[in-house]
């Protein structure tokens, strides 16, 4: 099973796969929601995801909450994901959900063929990108459940900020004063291991605060 919301990905992986004698492709979604009906009719022995991939409704079911739906409705599934992250936390939370195969988008889908094979035999395949980027955090301690590190008043501050609001509208809303609110997203992002914004961006819709 294939998913991803960009049409001429999934005709990339496509093509990539038709020379595949030992792989079919059974098929296709292009959103969670759509995901989930297809898998509810059709059944599948390794699924291929993207792991950024919203509805169109913009509920935020992708990112780890996908992946944990997907372990929890359909056990026997092998989880192959394909990302553009880089991020060694996320990766790492990824891992942790479950998913036995994890390439990134900038390689070769020559690749893929073989990550696929071996999560149907229930090996791990994680390709050299992703693992340099798990390296790159220089041996330090990364918790895989980063999420519970946060007070619960900086995981408010951060679902907001996710959700596309200033730091002041943030303070306004919540009733604190901007300095504070700064210092908890600060100190947020310093837990999480995480140094700008786009970073924090794609932290919080992996782990779906969003």
């Amino acid at each position: 099973m294939l998913a991803d919301d960009h049409p001429f990905v999934l005709l990339g992986i496509q093509a990539t796969l038709a020379g595949q004698c030992d792989v079919r492709v059974v098929g296709e979604a292009t959103s969670p929601s759509s995901l989930f009906e297809v898998m509810q009719t059709t059944a599948c022995d390794v699924l291929v995801t993207d792991l950024a991939m919203p509805n169109e409704s913009g509920d935020a079911e992708d990112g780890l909450r996908l992946i944990r739906r997907i372990r929890s409705d359909w056990p026997q599934v092998r989880i192959v994901v394909l990302t553009s992250l880089t991020n060694a936390a996320i990766l790492r939370s990824i891992i942790a959900a479950g998913v036995l195969g994890m390439l990134n988008k900038i390689e070769s889908m020559d690749e893929l063929a073989a990550a696929i094979r071996a999560a149907g035999a229930g090996r791990s395949h994680v390709s050299r990108s992703v693992r340099d980027a798990l390296s790159s955090a220089h041996g330090e301690t990364l918790n895989l459940l980063p999420m519970r590190d946060l007070s619960p008043r900086q995981t408010e501050v951060l679902r907001m900020f996710a959700r596309g609001h200033s730091i002041s509208e943030i303070a306004q809303h919540l009733g604190r004063d901007v300095r504070t609110v700064s210092r908890q997203k600060r100190d947020a992002m310093a837990k999480l291991g995480v140094n700008n914004d786009p970073g924090l961006f794609a932290f919080v819709r992996a782990h779906g605060l969003t």
